[in-house]
């Protein structure tokens, strides 16, 4: 029997996985999200960005919408990536009252008239994926989107990884990036040096409390 390429594993991994994550229920999202917010938000990686890159989580994914006033609140710089092309993107600047446009993909971006960054002004770049390993491994939805970008940046990358999707190892071509850093609701996973211990997620001040319950977006189209 000829073995499977590297894109034929990903493609059958990406179905399997899709399709676990279409099991979840609303209601362990929120716990798994919860928990996972509660730690980045405590990394001092976050803690030293001025500016942050996140994404915006659909379907199963963390609902990262929810960080967004937190780190307003904290003083940071946030923007969200804008689709300018077929695999292509481009980081704009988002803002408390500037209404985020609502893509034909689903996704939330900013306008056009939102302020652009460049890639070496991001401080911190939170990656999404399907699944990563502990030596921050990423599978992406196949879109190259990231392939693509993050080459061109010098921040610190970072994922949010809900448990079950922390796998043994993930298929990975000679182009794909590994994250610097591995977020479960349990752990940190720092490729280059040892996991931090698991345990509790740490305790939210008081401005991160606006993450449960979730807070008014009302500058979010429906």
């Amino acid at each position: 029997m000829p073995s499977t390429t590297t894109a034929e594993q990903k493609a059958a991994l990406r179905a399997r996985l899709r399709a676990e994550m279409g099991e979840l229920t609303p209601e362990a999202r929120w716990r798994s999200d919860d928990a996972l917010f509660a730690r980045f938000l405590a990394l001092p990686e976050t803690a030293e960005a001025g500016t942050i890159l996140l994404y915006h989580g659909m379907g199963a994914e963390p609902e990262t919408a929810r960080l967004l006033p937190v780190l307003w609140v904290a003083g940071k710089r946030v923007a969200l990536p804008r689709c300018t092309g077929p695999g292509t993107m481009e980081a704009r600047l988002a803002e408390e009252g500037r209404p985020l446009i609502r893509h034909r993909f689903g996704m939330l971006e900013p306008g056009e008239d939102a302020p652009r960054l460049e890639p070496e002004e991001l401080d911190l770049i939170l990656v999404p994926g399907l699944a990563f390993d502990r030596s921050g491994g990423r599978l992406g939805q196949g879109g190259g989107f990231y392939d693509r970008y993050l080459p061109r940046c010098t921040g610190r990358t970072a994922a949010l990884c809900r448990g079950r999707f922390l796998l043994p190892e993930v298929p990975r071509a000679e182009h794909d990036r590994r994250v610097d850093l591995v977020v479960t609701e349990e752990a940190v996973f720092r490729p280059s040096k040892r996991a931090e211990p698991k345990g509790p997620a740490p305790r939210m001040s008081a401005a991160q409390q606006q993450l449960s319950p979730q807070p008014s977006l009302k500058w979010l189209p429906p």
